[in-house]
């Protein structure tokens, strides 16, 4: 306990999923939390839970952003840390991906991770980025590996830029147990350990990334995909 004791922390994406998992671990190990996500109702009800400060936000929209970090930074007398939880995900080989479904999850994934960390990057960022944009599983989706495949790569050109002030790192979960994957139909059959992830797990490594435990780790891709592939 208390492995956060006095950061301040901006997670956007915290109204569900993996982000969700993240403010509750990071608030029971001593944050101080700003949270966004554009589903306002779920955000507040978990902001509520967590004695955090909400702020609803579009990280595709500059502008909506902007606003949420500033909102943050004042609620919270500055920022620390940022986790860019927000991503979504629409499957599709290239014939049945047209241009706006591609222009989209481009904009959630890559863009939206680009704006927030302009915004809002501060002492240690964590992006998430998947493991299939590592080894493309055939069913993945060509615009989600695509953008999480950018993700990966802004990151570690981002960390070389920003250090030594700021820490940058990614984190490239598998199959997880959230509503994006909800009606997928994943087979734990293909990972090692024969299932799926759950949130918290997954909340786990992201609280390392930012803790003062991995003081030396900066521009690393960090895999959690219970042994799909050995990277």
């Amino acid at each position: 306990m208390g492995r956060l004791a006095g950061r301040r922390i901006l997670i956007t994406g915290a109204a569900s999923g993996i982000g969700r998992a993240t403010a509750e671990l990071f608030a029971a190990e001593g944050a101080k939390l700003a949270l966004a996500d554009r589903d306002e109702k779920a955000l507040n009800a978990v902001a509520a839970t967590l004695k955090a400060a909400a702020f609803p936000c579009d990280v595709t929209d500059s502008a909506s952003v902007d606003r949420a970090v500033t909102g943050a930074a004042l609620a919270l007398g500055g920022l620390d840390g940022l986790v860019n939880s927000a991503r979504i995900m629409i499957r599709g080989t290239i014939e049945g991906t047209d241009l706006a479904t591609w222009n989209k999850v481009m904009a959630v994934n890559a863009t939206g991770t680009f704006i927030v960390c302009k915004a809002a990057g501060r002492g240690t960022i964590v992006t998430m980025a998947s493991a299939t944009a590592l080894v493309p599983p055939p069913s993945a989706g060509l615009a989600y590996v695509a953008s999480k495949g950018a993700v990966i790569s802004f990151s570690k050109l981002l960390a070389t830029e920003l250090a030594p002030a700021i820490r940058v790192n990614t984190v490239c979960p598998g199959a997880v147990e959230t509503p994006m994957t909800d009606g997928l139909n994943i087979s734990p059959a293909m990972y090692a350990l024969k299932r799926i992830a759950k949130p918290a797990e997954i909340a786990a490594a992201i609280l390392f990334a930012t803790s003062h435990e991995s003081a030396f780790m900066t521009g690393t891709t960090l895999t959690l995909d219970g042994g799909r592939t050995y990277h």
